[in-house]
Formats: C-alpha cells, structure tokens, sequence
C-alpha cells in the first residue's frame, strides 16, 4: 500500500511508536500481563477525558460501536431522545437511537453552526427527554459546540448528556466531570494516532444508574456493558477475545497523550489550525465556519468556483499522496475538510498542503 499524508476527517497517520507496539508477539486475553496493560489503558482514558468514571473502557471494534454502545445501554423503548443536529453526524445520532426504539425528537440547526445553551435548554424543558445527544466536534461541519451549562441544564430536567467526542478526544479541550456528561464515546484513528479499531466508552454514575434500572436485557449482546464490565472489571469473566495488539496501540497511543500532557496536545492542535486558517485565507479561500466555532482538529473551506472539489482530492492524492476530504450532507459538493489530528498537527504538514494548493489551484494568490 502507498504512504499517504492523512489530512481528511479520519483517520490520521499512526504514530510509529504505536505501530511497533502493535507489531509485538500478541500474548492471552486473559494473561496476567495483558490484564494489567487494560488496567493501564483504561487509566489513560480517564485523564484524556478527564473523568474519574469507573465504566471506562475500549469497545472491541470502531468508534460507531462505542457510540451504539451508549446508546443500546440506556434507551429502553419509548424513551424520548432528543437529538441536537446541526451536522450529518446528528443525523446518525437520531438514525440509531430509532433503531432501539427511542421516541426520536430533533431540534436543528444549519451546518456551519452550533447550538446556545437557551436553544438547548428551551428543548430540554418542552420534550422533557430521558436523554440529549450532541456531537462536540461535527465532524461534517467543522464546528465545535460550546459545552459550558449544558451538563447542569441536563440534570435540572432529569436527563442524561451523551456526548460524541470522536473528534475532539485529544484534540481539543474536554472536562467531561466539570461539564457533566454522563456518557461519551470516541476512537482510536483520529487526535490519538493509532489506527481504527478501538472504540473508547466512557459511563458515568447516572448513566450506571440508568441501566441497573432498565427493565429489560440490554438488546445487543456483544456491546452489553453489564457483561463488557465483568471483562473489564475486577471479576476478568471472559466475554469476547480482546483484540490483544489493538490494546497494545491504544496504550501506547495514550501514553504518548499523557507524555505531551493534555494542555500542551491542545494548544499544539489550536496553534496549528490557525497557522492552517491562515495560510488558507491567503490563498483567498473562505473558511465555513466563524472562528468562534471552529474546531482546530478539522476546518472545513469552500471549494473555489468552478473547481471540482472531488477531483481536485483525488489527484491531490494520486500525485502528491495527500489526503483531504470533501463534503458530506447539506455541505456535499461546497466544502472541502482537513484534518489536523494527532501527531498530524504540525506545522510542516500545514506548509506542505499549503505550498500544494498554492501550485495547483487557478487563481490561488
């Protein structure tokens, strides 16, 4: 397979350091050894969500499965769901909680923009829902949604926060615990920089609560937290064979986070979108988003008049084997996205596809 410069939505380039702890000679999923590496790895997702969550865990497969996750541990039937959509993303939200049965209500908002704490509030207090999802950082749109009260309005109303963090996790600022979030999911190929294939869950208190509560089995049983925590806690019951060499990366991926340290991580990735927001702007090309909403780990930008924003990737990456990626729902076709995640954002990958789009694009200043 080529080398390529993954600067699209996902994933991004494996940190080296994670592809030699894959390549070790796999050991048991219930050695002793590899049970103190999950030990490990579910500590370093609690200081990267910073959350002190006992239900912290990697789902055996992509970050959808630790959103399904959520979502079939804690919608029983007739729950009312209130979705937050202002991105293709929600729109998945919205499209799997009706598959467990959730009365599905949405409030939206145009892609490029976020959600007030008065909209959000103001839906909480007329759908009186059991539980409110939101995306932090809409992947689709660029956007990142502010957080602060949101957790707090929640709990006035008795209803449970689920946030998606696929993007954001490592990227971006999150306090789950200060900002009370009861669940949230992520992945392993984005701002920590090992490939896809781990789905990191976090469940707080109240959402444990939720489920004890539930009056039926939870409707999936590879993704039952009641059955994954026995696996993961204390009791190690068997449930599934853990993908061993995936866990290695995920560890190390993490441990590479926590060796840069949270605050530094996220100034890095700001630092870089601005040095991307920049050198795009001179180009004379518009960003999508207000800076005040933008998020640093994928900024979205209109594709040129009369460029064809899908052909221009393609040959981006056929001749220069550069990734970046184009639009999707209401921004199809008008945006292109690029990413900025992990050990991607540096500065020399901002100058590389910016010296890039100077030489290829007509008219590019």
């Amino acid at each position: 397979m080529p080398e390529r410069l993954l600067l699209g939505p996902g994933p991004s380039n494996a940190h080296p350091d994670v592809l030699a702890a894959m390549a070790r000679p796999p050991v048991g999923h219930l050695d002793h050894t590899f049970l103190r590496l999950m030990g490990e790895v579910q500590e370093l997702l609690r200081y990267a969500w910073q959350t002190d969550n006992r239900l912290t865990i990697p789902v055996s497969a992509t970050g959808s499965a630790a959103w399904e996750t959520c979502i079939a541990n804690t919608v029983e039937r007739g729950d009312t769901f209130l979705v937050a959509i202002n991105g293709y993303f929600g729109h998945r939200m919205a499209d799997m909680a009706s598959r467990y049965g959730a009365n599905v209500v949405i409030i939206k908002k145009p892609m490029g923009q976020a959600f007030s704490l008065e909209e959000l509030e103001a839906a909480l207090v007329e759908h009186q829902p059991r539980l409110l999802g939101l995306i932090h950082a809409e992947t689709s749109a660029g956007v990142l949604q502010p957080m602060e009260g949101v957790g707090e309005a929640c709990r006035r109303h008795g209803t449970l926060l689920l946030l998606d963090t696929v993007t954001s996790l490592g990227g971006v600022p999150l306090f789950l615990d200060r900002w009370g979030v009861d669940m949230s999911y992520s992945c392993s190929q984005k701002c920590l920089s090992c490939p896809p294939g781990l789905g990191p869950v976090t469940i707080g208190p109240r959402a444990e609560e939720r489920l004890k509560s539930r009056t039926g089995k939870v409707p999936n049983w590879y993704l039952d937290i009641t059955l994954l925590s026995q696996y993961w806690g204390s009791d190690r019951v068997y449930h599934h064979t853990a993908p061993v060499n995936m866990n290695y990366g995920l560890r190390e991926a993490l441990r590479l986070l926590a060796e840069e340290g949270l605050d530094a991580a996220w100034q890095r990735h700001r630092r870089n979108a601005e040095l991307l927001w920049e050198g795009l702007q001179s180009l004379g090309l518009k960003l999508a988003v207000d800076e005040r909403l933008r998020l640093p780990t994928l900024t979205t930008v209109y594709i040129p008049e009369g460029v064809d924003g899908k052909a221009f990737a393609r040959s981006l990456l056929d001749e220069e084997g550069v990734e970046i990626g184009c639009g999707l729902g209401d921004f199809a076709g008008k945006v292109w996205r690029i990413g900025l995640m992990g050990q991607n954002s540096a500065a020399e990958n901002v100058e590389r596809l910016i010296d890039l789009l100077r030489q290829r694009l007509p008219g590019a200043a």
